[in-house]
């Protein structure tokens, strides 16, 4: 997956996480079909912990090392 793709997934998954919390919601259970917010909230900041990570490891860096005599 391209730079700009974890990006945009990274983008996204952050207005999302924005707006359910903005006006959080209770987890309910209708017609058999459970909702669980907290539990998709978890997920959604999975998410952008793993693109942080691999955000970070496409990063460029550098060592600073000093030798001694």
């Amino acid at each position: 997956m391209n730079l700009e793709s974890i990006r945009t997934i990274k983008r996204q998954t952050l207005a999302r996480i924005a707006e359910i919390t903005e006006q959080p919601k209770p987890s309910y259970q209708i017609d058999g079909q459970q909702v669980a917010w907290a539990e998709y909230l978890k997920q959604l900041r999975a998410t952008v912990d793993w693109c942080n990570r691999a955000l970070a490891a496409e990063q460029p860096f550098e060592v600073h090392s000093q030798g001694y005599t």
